[in-house]
């Protein structure tokens, strides 16, 4: 988003940030009405990698599952792929009726509205956060309890809670004065769009349409409280709540009101479950969203903005974002979801996982500060021995 639009000229005004931020939603919407049909097959796999994508499709549910190698193997179309089929394991195609033509035209739009010149908040971010989703839906404390609804919605939620996400976060877009700041008055400002966005493809595909009017507006809403749950800065309000249910053990899942909570956690969980994946395919994820932030970092650098936090390439490392993200919002999160599904060999495997990691992190950041501190006596030195040539040389 902003490379092609600064390689066309440089840009010299805070005043033009806002430009560059522009979402694409336009480019994307009411391309029905202007009779432009997405061009993509309609099977699930073509015949090339038809054998090793659906051997990877059979262990789905598997919390060691390669989205990075699926996403090759489906040539990048790893959302719309993983969609179709759960949807189908899930049996939410004969149970809401859905035409199978319509379901993949509106995922293919979830899919294109996602930026792929992002390196974290992607198409490839959402299908992993949709396969953790999968695994968390089939816990057998939530699994027990939940209605087709309850799955699709938690699907939907999970494939869209990004869509259109700018590479940016929301402090960048207050200060920068974005309109989406300002329509939504500052508050959770991506997430309702991603919400919006998502309610505007549904509509456009017409993939709910045949049914009844009030059940589209519960999807609807349903869905906002989902994405909107991922705002990252109502992570104590959710925590909070989840510990009260917990401690006085008055979780009623055959509640809807109380199903809908758990489904909120769920996908919470999902969206930050990459320092709970294998080290090689979390190490990834962690470098990509660090990356990310160094991309707004220069962004605000350029534009003579204050450089966020965690945005500062020089001071910021991967390492120490990283067990810092771990030790406050990623463990509370998860030893809490650990402690409502029981102790389940996922949830152990994820804690497992999380424990390992930041000792990982731990171990580069104490090479990082060992090699920094070696670098500073090592100048030292070179300055001594300076300062004694030039002494040398002086009459």
């Amino acid at each position: 988003l902003f490379t092609d639009t600064t390689l066309s000229g440089e840009i010299g005004t805070k005043k033009k940030v806002k430009r560059l931020l522009s979402f694409q939603r336009y480019f994307h919407a009411s391309r029905l009405l202007r009779g432009i049909v997405p061009q993509a097959s309609l099977y699930l796999l073509d015949e090339d990698y038809l054998g090793q994508a659906r051997h990877m499709l059979s262990k789905v549910g598997m919390w060691d599952f390669d989205i990075f190698l699926f996403d090759r193997l489906t040539n990048g179309n790893s959302l719309v792929t993983l969609l179709c089929h759960l949807f189908n394991v899930h049996g939410l195609i004969h149970h809401f009726q859905l035409d199978m033509v319509t379901l993949h035209r509106f995922l293919v739009m979830v899919q294109e509205d996602y930026h792929s010149q992002n390196p974290y908040h992607n198409a490839v971010h959402a299908a992993d956060v949709t396969q953790a989703m999968h695994c968390y839906l089939r816990e057998p404390k939530l699994a027990n309890f939940l209605t087709p609804s309850d799955v699709m919605l938690g699907l939907l939620a999970a494939a869209a809670h990004d869509v259109d996400h700018p590479g940016v976060n929301q402090p960048f877009l207050i200060k920068t004065k974005h309109h989406l700041a300002s329509l939504y008055q500052n508050v959770s400002v991506l997430e309702n769009h991603h919400w919006r966005s998502t309610i505007g493809m549904l509509r456009e595909s017409r993939l709910l349409a045949h049914l009844p009017k009030e059940v589209t507006q519960d999807i609807e809403q349903q869905l906002g409280s989902l994405i909107l749950a991922t705002d990252i800065n109502r992570q104590n309000e959710f925590l909070i709540r989840l510990k009260s249910h917990l401690d006085n053990q008055d979780l009623r899942l055959e509640d809807a009101q109380d199903r809908h909570f758990m489904l909120q956690i769920a996908l919470k969980c999902a969206d930050i479950c990459n320092p709970c994946r294998l080290w090689d395919l979390s190490k990834q994820w962690s470098e990509r969203v660090c990356e990310e932030f160094y991309r707004q970092g220069d962004l605000e650098q350029k534009f003579e903005l204050e450089i966020s936090p965690l945005c500062n390439q020089q001071k910021d490392t991967i390492p120490s974002i990283q067990i810092g993200f771990m030790t406050y919002i990623v463990e509370p999160l998860f030893e809490r979801w650990a402690q409502f599904t029981g102790d389940t060999p996922l949830s152990e495997n994820m804690l497992n996982h999380l424990r390992r990691n930041k000792a990982k992190w731990r171990s580069l950041l104490h090479k990082q500060h060992s090699s920094s501190r070696s670098n500073d006596h090592s100048g030292q030195v070179t300055g001594s021995q300076e300062q004694t040539l030039n002494e040398e040389e002086t009459p």
